[in-house]
């Protein structure tokens, strides 16, 4: 039974990760002909893991709904919007099985309507927390608080007309700030997030990470 649960996956996993690994590296037609084919297979990685995703969402609302836990009503709203779209994905105003295709019908009528709207209301609404946010950060405290809060200025009338209007020099002021300091640090931060993939990666590959394996070891 440790074999099955413990062994067998890491060898699965170390084989795989070392082969995707040494492929990618190797300009040989087999080499090309394995990479396509282990694409195919994480297709249907994938997939398995959609419904296995989607089976760990329902039991999770359903032990909401069953226990009537705090907020149970929305996981009851979200069991009747799920059997309500994969109805009319089946049926869509006579189009027939995977109707959601379809240009028309219910289907695109209340993705249109209620699932486009409900996101662009949560934007909507994320746009305050995020200037209640900006406004408790920008406050000028310390010099690299007012640094940022100046920049934040300069950025946000550059992006507008009246920055235009203003001064011809936020314009080239933003893009700068645009193209120089906030690409530089955009750049350190995807690198240093590649290292951190490329480290757990190794560790999951090699098996000193094994916490997907259960046991927090």
């Amino acid at each position: 039974m440790l074999f099955l649960t413990r062994t067998l996956p890491f060898l699965f996993c170390f084989v795989f990760g070392m082969t995707g690994w040494v492929i990618y590296y190797v300009p040989h037609e087999w080499a090309q002909t394995v990479e396509r084919e282990i694409a195919l297979w994480l297709r249907l990685v994938y997939a398995f893991a959609y419904f296995l995703g989607l089976f760990s969402l329902l039991s999770l609302h359903w032990s909401k709904i069953r226990q009537r836990q705090a907020g149970w009503a929305y996981s009851l709203i979200v069991y009747i919007s799920f059997g309500v779209m994969t109805l009319f994905v089946v049926y869509n105003d006579g189009h027939g099985p995977f109707a959601a295709q379809a240009t028309t019908g219910p289907y695109q009528w209340m993705f249109t309507s209620v699932h486009v709207a409900s996101s662009a209301t949560m934007f909507s609404m994320l746009a305050f927390f995020i200037s209640s946010a900006a406004y408790r950060t920008f406050r000028a405290r310390t010099p690299e608080a007012a640094i940022l809060l100046v920049s934040a200025i300069i950025v946000m009338l550059g992006r507008v007309p009246i920055g235009a209007y203003i001064s011809d020099i936020i314009p080239d002021t933003m893009q700068w700030l645009m193209s120089v300091p906030n690409m530089a640090a955009k750049r350190g931060i995807l690198l240093g997030v590649s290292l951190g993939a490329i480290a757990t990666s190794l560790r999951i590959i090699f098996g000193i990470e094994r916490s997907y394996l259960g046991g927090g070891d």
